[in-house]
């Protein structure tokens, strides 16, 4: 199994690799296609329920010395890469903008400069940057609920985790690489699955007991989740039949996180139908929920006018919900976090407001 996830990524590499020596030695200046990355150029696919990027596509040639630069910096990349799979290790892309010290002439100038490189190569070559041995910085998500899984650690031991009765406080820590390699999906004793954006907000409901008094499982985002976040969350969904409800804060940033969650970020459209839960439910907070709750606010800034005046034009955001929604906000002028809740006590969010909101999508009796 290993070996043949291993052996597309090769495969596609020395594909690049010959395009452009193919290029060289016809005499002509080489060069890469690829696809734009703006809001201009997703499209929705019907079939995986996804935004993906369309067929308007930018240029990688060698005609000026920047994009020269590029092309040795991709070179030098793939053999990286190359390397790393063939000796079965991996790198941070932090590490990878380091590493460039050493390449001379091809040395990314930022690490957004090798960001984006590993991304070109997932959109060219069709794989996944985990599938590269490239990892980010960040850890995944803490979940909390009652799922089993079945984890191989590094030793290759397989393990089976309860993610509540086998964790502490915490919860269960989603690592970068959650493929059917690294973990499998055993049981799953829930009736849903609650995305949450804050800490703060996941820690009240663990704390209240909120995932076994309402037989859901928990998932903290940590703001703009993780690719592995958003990964485990569709593999639960699709593979255990879990749904995904998503609960976050009460402003344009945070319904992009939604949006990212549901559809696809702008900046990874190419995986979308890898990351996304196309069935995912936005749960709130929203801005008749300020209106109904009473709750805290503060002013939109004219930043947050400005995002959500651009989401009014976004395709993730062309449903009804989301125009009423957000042109209410637009007009109340308002924004609210999930921490407003505890105006009428830290067990409010848990005993009052959830049950209410999950009553309404048909979630709880």
């Amino acid at each position: 199994m290993e070996n043949s996830r291993n052996q597309k990524p090769i495969e596609e590499l020395y594909h690049i690799a010959e395009s452009i020596y193919g290029q060289l030695e016809s005499g002509d200046i080489p060069g890469m296609s690829i696809p734009l990355r703006t809001k201009s150029n997703i499209n929705f696919m019907p079939r995986k329920g996804v935004w993906k990027y369309g067929k308007a596509k930018g240029s990688r040639t060698a005609k000026k010395l920047r994009g020269a630069y590029m092309l040795l910096r991709t070179m030098y990349m793939l053999d990286f890469i190359r390397e790393m799979i063939e000796q079965s290790k991996s790198s941070t892309l932090r590490e990878m903008y380091y590493i460039s010290e050493g390449w001379g002439l091809a040395k990314f100038g930022s690490q957004n400069e090798s960001n984006l490189l590993a991304e070109d190569m997932e959109i060219i070559t069709g794989c996944m940057r985990e599938d590269f041995k490239l990892r980010p910085e960040e850890d995944g998500a803490r979940v909390m609920g009652n799922v089993t899984i079945e984890e191989t650690n590094r030793k290759g031991e397989k393990k089976k985790i309860n993610c509540r009765d086998d964790v502490g406080d915490s919860g269960y820590g989603i690592p970068y690489n959650v493929e059917k390699d690294k973990i499998r999906f055993i049981d799953s004793d829930v009736d849903f699955a609650i995305a949450i954006e804050t800490g703060g907000m996941f820690d009240r409901l663990v704390e209240n007991g909120f995932d076994e008094d309402s037989r859901c499982f928990l998932v903290h985002l940590k703001g703009q989740p993780a690719r592995s976040t958003r990964r485990f969350m569709k593999r639960l969904n699709e593979e255990m039949g879990v749904p995904l409800i998503v609960f976050t804060d009460c402003d344009p940033w945070s319904f992009r996180i939604f949006a990212s969650v549901a559809y696809g970020a702008i900046k990874t459209a190419h995986i979308s139908e890898y990351l996304a839960t196309p069935t995912a439910v936005y749960l709130g907070i929203t801005a008749t929920d300020i209106l109904n709750y009473d709750l805290p606010t503060d002013k939109l800034s004219g930043q947050d006018v400005k995002a959500l005046e651009s989401e009014l034009t976004d395709p993730r955001f062309k449903d009804r919900f989301w125009k009423d929604e957000i042109e209410l906000m637009l007009k109340i002028k308002k924004k609210a976090e999930q921490q407003a809740l505890a105006k009428y006590g830290l067990d409010f969010a848990t005993d009052t407001y959830l049950p209410e909101k999950l009553s309404q999508l048909g979630l709880l009796k």
